[in-house]
């Protein structure tokens, strides 16, 4: 019997045992796997760090976007450690402007379609983030389509409404500090809430992934309000990242770096929108 009778009825018996014998020789490794929601994770918790600490869950696949940055002559090698830093964030910047993205395209925050091409034969994007259009409302006022989701499931938490003051992709309000500058940011109006209301606001957004606090006058030159910031939105001003990197850190988002003065019975463990979703 030739070699290739022998491998056909080779073939045919381990078909019959449900077992699948690639020819050609032994199958190609699987390439390595990174976790998108772990990345922009990072990449929000880790830049205002004083080390270069990692992010627990994350550091795995930040390696591998910075293996591949390094590889494309974007990051240098000293800076491949897992930690989605500064550094990592400039370098994917300058990838993603080397694809031909700017503006907020090219913020060093991965998008799934940069994130994808960075990994072409190195590694697999799962869970990929997408904000949707840029261009969406939520009650007349401008935010992207995956914010105006996770207002909405905030929303049906509570027996009153949701009524944003401020939105996304705005400089209109200069006591913002940039953080409505780019997207996944809202003020929420409560004044016509009692204050066990507006917690319970707080409650259900942070519930469905935003970092979410009660200002109060006594904090700025401003009213009671919610200030809100959608977890893993790709299009966050820094600014508003690093208010995400505070919550991470039980902190309040605020220049002082305060603890977050929200009650306890209001807390909820930290998640982000395609988590909850799960």
């Amino acid at each position: 019997m030739n070699l290739s009778a022998a491998l056909s009825r080779g073939a045919v018996v381990f078909a019959l045992l449900g077992v699948a014998i690639p020819f050609g020789g032994p199958a190609a490794a699987a390439l390595p796997v990174v976790d998108m929601e772990q990345v922009m994770l990072a990449a929000q918790v880790d830049p205002p760090k004083s080390g270069t600490g990692q992010t627990p869950g994350a550091a795995a696949s930040v390696l591998e976007v910075e293996r591949a940055l390094s590889a494309k002559g974007f990051l240098a090698s000293g800076s491949v450690d897992g930690h989605y830093g500064t550094s990592t964030v400039a370098a994917y910047a300058a990838w993603q402007r080397s694809l031909g993205y700017s503006g907020l395209d090219a913020n060093g925050y991965p998008g799934p379609s940069s994130l994808t091409a960075l990994g072409s034969g190195r590694y697999t994007v799962i869970r990929p983030i997408s904000i949707g259009s840029r261009t969406s409302s939520y009650g007349g006022v401008r935010v992207n389509a995956r914010t105006r989701d996770m207002l909405a499931a905030a929303d049906a938490k509570l027996s009153w409404s949701i009524t944003l003051s401020q939105g996304s992709y705005t400089s209109a309000n200069p006591s913002s500090a940039g953080t409505h500058d780019a997207g996944g940011v809202v003020d929420i109006s409560v004044t016509n809430l009692s204050t066990t209301q507006r917690w319970q606001t707080v409650q259900a957004l942070r519930t469905v992934g935003f970092a979410a606090w009660l200002r109060n006058p006594s904090q700025g030159d401003w009213p009671y309000h919610i200030h809100a910031v959608a977890v893993s939105d790709t299009d966050l001003a820094t600014a508003a990242a690093n208010q995400v990197h505070d919550y991470y850190f039980g902190k309040n988002g605020l220049a002082n770096h305060a603890a977050d003065d929200t009650p306890s019975a209001y807390r909820v463990a930290f998640t982000w929108w395609e988590q909850y979703r799960r």
